[in-house]
């Protein structure tokens, strides 16, 4: 992941639909994750630890491919329109 996707993450903390929790949708939550992970995880390099760092990239990979399109197919979004209807 270079810099660039790292500040795109930032992007995803303006979205305000839909309004789960108060003013937060589920996106703020796992841009938050995502952010923490990705210090912890280069971290880790920096120790030399790069089994661990292995693990936790593999785990945000495929929690970002199933978490994101999770989310793309909730009610009232543009994606389960066009899938479901």
């Amino acid at each position: 992941m270079d810099w660039l996707n790292v500040l795109r993450l930032g992007k995803h903390l303006f979205i305000h639909k839909p309004r789960i929790l108060s003013i937060f949708s589920p996106i703020h939550l796992l841009s938050i994750f995502t952010i923490g992970s990705l210090i912890y995880e280069i971290l880790m390099v920096r120790k030399g630890e790069i089994e661990k760092h292995s693990k936790m990239m593999t785990l945000l990979f495929y929690l970002g491919l199933v978490l994101t399109g999770a989310f793309t197919l909730l009610p009232n979004r543009i994606m389960y329109t066009v899938i479901f209807s």
